[in-house]
């Protein structure tokens, strides 16, 4: 009957701890009132508890530390560090010690090893430290594996690992719609959602954009010249509450003037996310480059320039065009303008407007007249192309307010 040998015993001892920042202490206060049987017994006793704050003894929070008893969560986006130590337990002399840490996820194996060369020898009692750090970057499981080689004195080469297993959680939800307004503008709600189950001290949440666009941030107000958040003074978030960030994205002029319009999937940028808890401890997300679909216009396109809100009722005002060639061929356009039963249209229709290359534009200052008062729409322009005999028809355009002359002179 075949008899396995026993397992032998190494030299050395590896210990892995998790390095994390303490919690304040919590406790459980036990008050009465004055006429029941103790009297004052138990707030005397919260008083002269160590642990509790002056003055504020009936308080669940404390003003000491507390050293954490488990492994705890792992973000991610945060700093993983770990304590790592061999340590000599026998009465010989080790030789040419090396300690290596590997970090295996689902898709990669990092090393984490700040020393990269062996140890010459380590004498009895005496061991060998390292504090690894690594910034979490994948959700899911990730194993922590330390492996240990020595000699021993009569040159015997030993070999040894470890395993620690931990998962890594998602701390934010990051939800992103795209707004597409008339002119190339762009913006981009940000929806933010705290998933842990403590707070979040929000530090940054900024938009780094595309080298195709400038960003503007919505998420301030301008009070007696000083710039206000929206959020208030507090940047705190509470867990599963949410925050609504907005931005504006407008094409850089360089990009706009070469390609008219941008056209297909266009990328936007990412978003960069930075936030602290607990006592400082730091965590930071960028998201993926973000990208929205650019609305189609068609072979052209009509937008407006300059519109006023308010008019005079039968008083002729202006509005600007711009007229943008969004195909791949040049065009020969004619304007027409067309009558409503309340918007009139001053000039001679019929207008030859020349030709038109591909991505070009050119600007229209027409004149209106409304005979009806309220909130009336513009429409009724219409422009054909002469080479494929194609006519496009804008209605509905905008919208202007008509008052009359008595009300606006009053107001």
């Amino acid at each position: 009957m075949e008899v396995n040998p026993p397992k032998q015993e190494h030299l050395l001892a590896l210990k892995v701890m998790r390095l994390t920042k303490p919690t304040l202490f919590t406790n459980i206060p036990v008050t009465c009132e004055e006429k029941d049987l103790p009297g004052d017994l138990f707030n005397q006793l919260m008083k002269d508890d160590p642990s509790t704050v002056n003055g504020a003894e009936i308080l669940m929070l404390g003003e000491m530390l507390t050293l954490p008893q488990n492994f705890g969560n792992i973000f991610l986006g945060e700093t993983f560090s770990s304590y790592i130590s061999v340590h000599n337990d026998s009465s010989q002399v080790v030789k040419d010690i090396l300690v290596k840490a590997d970090l295996q996820t689902s898709s990669q194996r990092l090393n984490l090893s700040a020393s990269s060369g062996a140890v010459a020898e380590l004498k009895p009692d005496c061991c060998i430290d390292d504090v690894i750090h690594h910034e979490v970057k994948e959700i899911g499981t990730h194993i922590l594996v330390c492996a240990v080689s020595y000699a021993t004195q009569s040159g015997e080469k030993m070999y040894f690992r470890k395993f620690f297993k931990f998962q890594v959680l998602k701390p934010l939800d990051v939800k992103t719609k795209f707004y597409n307004a008339e002119t190339d503008e762009v913006f981009l709600e940000a929806q933010i959602q705290n998933i842990t189950n403590s707070p979040m001290f929000m530090e940054k949440v900024s938009l780094e954009p595309s080298i195709m666009y400038n960003v503007a941030e919505l998420n301030s107000v301008n009070q007696a010249g000083e710039c206000i958040s929206t959020f208030g003074s507090r940047a705190y978030l509470q867990p599963m509450d949410t925050r609504q960030y907005l931005y504006c994205l407008k094409p850089k002029k360089e990009f706009a003037e070469k390609a008219g319009i941008i056209k297909g999937v266009t990328v936007i940028g990412k978003l960069d996310i930075v936030w602290k808890t607990n006592l400082g401890e730091r965590g930071r997300l960028q998201t993926s480059q973000l990208q929205r679909m650019a609305p189609g216009y068609g072979d052209v396109r009509l937008s407006l320039e300059a519109v006023p809100d308010t008019v005079n009722l039968e008083e002729p005002f202006h509005i600007t065009c711009k007229i943008t060639n969004c195909s791949e061929r040049t065009m020969d356009l004619v304007l027409e303008m067309c009558n409503t039963n309340s918007i009139h249209w001053c000039g001679i229709s019929g207008r030859q407007l020349g030709k038109l290359h591909p991505s070009s534009s050119l600007c229209l200052a027409l004149t209106l007249l409304s005979s009806v008062q309220g909130l009336q729409s513009v429409s009724g322009l219409r422009l054909t192309d002469t080479f494929l005999k194609r006519t496009y028809e804008y209605d509905d355009i905008a919208q202007v307010c008509v008052v009359s002359s008595a009300i606006k002179m009053e107001n």
